[in-house]
């Protein structure tokens, strides 16, 4: 006897990995403004490595061992932004072990972030003369934060989409989700720990806002607000409280944790090489940004604790958005099925 075919209902679905994934328009766009923006910035401090004084008014700057250790560092730093920036418009970026891709883009992000806010604060209350003065050209000033600008822009902006491919949880579930955590009370005492350090050094930082020119203070304040932003999230995520998506208490979080290590562990580097640029070694502040370097570290550890024992949630029901409807469930779509 002839057995029915098998309704569509009925047939099994292909499970795609996402480690399968071909990154979809975006990704690849927003990467590729990424890359754009980080060429002029890595040629020109291939010419300064190389003995050029393109830019500077005083050739001998170029020359002093701090600086050329100062240049090889962040030419480093741009070009693993650039390898992790191709990482993301091709399939095997989605193979790439966890750990090489979200801390250097925890750490970049923590930068990136705060210029990303201010260099157009500091543009509009200022205009380019923010960038006049000094050995070094007001044009170089203008190329590297319009580089940086854009490269924060699109380098977040491909993250967070390679991220909602990859980790589909931390996009679909909420905040408020239970999951086994063997370090939850670990996490617990680190994140309330981080908290009160974190206002203290927010409220230090938009002190300092009103203080100096528009370009420090603005980054002052930015930072501030990070920090105790970024702590406040982080006790919402340990203690799972609120029926929101979790990851916009995880983008505060990653932000503010980020900003703090990354901004205390680089101004902390300058002082320590000396040269033209550790003006203003020994200053109290330098106090600020060594609690901030600590906090941020402690931050990013509770988090990696968290992140990875939240990694191994399945097959959850995804959270409802503020703009879908019970009649609405078509609408709902994981990452797997939008952008790629």
């Amino acid at each position: 006897m002839t057995q029915p075919a098998p309704s569509a209902d009925h047939r099994p679905r292909q499970v795609v990995s996402t480690t399968d994934l071909a990154p979809g328009i975006g990704r690849r766009t927003a990467a590729i403004v990424a890359v754009a923006a980080m060429l002029p910035y890595l040629t020109l401090k291939i010419l300064w490595l190389t003995g050029s004084s393109l830019g500077v008014s005083d050739p001998s700057l170029m020359n002093d061992p701090a600086m050329v250790g100062l240049n090889a560092m962040t030419f480093g730093m741009d070009a693993v932004g650039l390898l992790l920036a191709l990482a993301f418009t091709a399939r095997w970026g989605m193979r790439l072990p966890a750990l090489l891709v979200l801390l250097p883009l925890w750490v970049g992000t923590g930068l990136l972030s705060v210029i990303v806010v201010t260099a157009p604060i500091v543009v509009a209350a200022a205009g380019t003369a923010a960038f006049s003065g000094g050995p070094i050209a007001s044009w170089v000033y203008m190329m590297v934060y319009s580089g940086f600008l854009a490269q924060g822009v699109g380098l977040m902006a491909a993250f967070a989409l390679y991220a909602r491919d990859r980790w589909p949880a931390a996009f679909t579930t909420a905040t408020g989700l239970s999951f086994p955590s063997p370090t939850r009370p670990l996490q617990a005492i680190l994140a309330w720990a981080a908290l009160p350090v974190a206002v203290v050094l927010g409220g230090a930082r938009l002190v300092q806002a009103f203080e100096g020119p528009a370009a420090a203070a603005a980054q002052s304040g930015v930072k501030g607000l990070l920090a105790v932003a970024g702590a406040v999230a982080l006790v919402v995520i340990v203690r799972r409280r609120g029926a929101g998506p979790f990851w916009r208490p995880l983008v505060a979080a990653w932000l503010g944790s980020g900003s703090l290590f990354a901004w205390g562990l680089y101004v902390l580097i300058i002082r320590s090489v000396g040269g033209p640029m550790a003006a203003g070694a020994g200053d109290p502040a330098d106090l600020v940004e060594l609690f901030g370097m600590l906090t941020g570290l402690v931050m990013g550890l509770c988090g990696a604790f968290l992140l990875m024992e939240r990694s191994g949630v399945r097959d959850v029901q995804p959270v409802q958005e503020p703009l879908e409807g019970d009649d609405r469930e078509r609408d709902r779509r994981t990452a797997d099925h939008g952008h790629r």
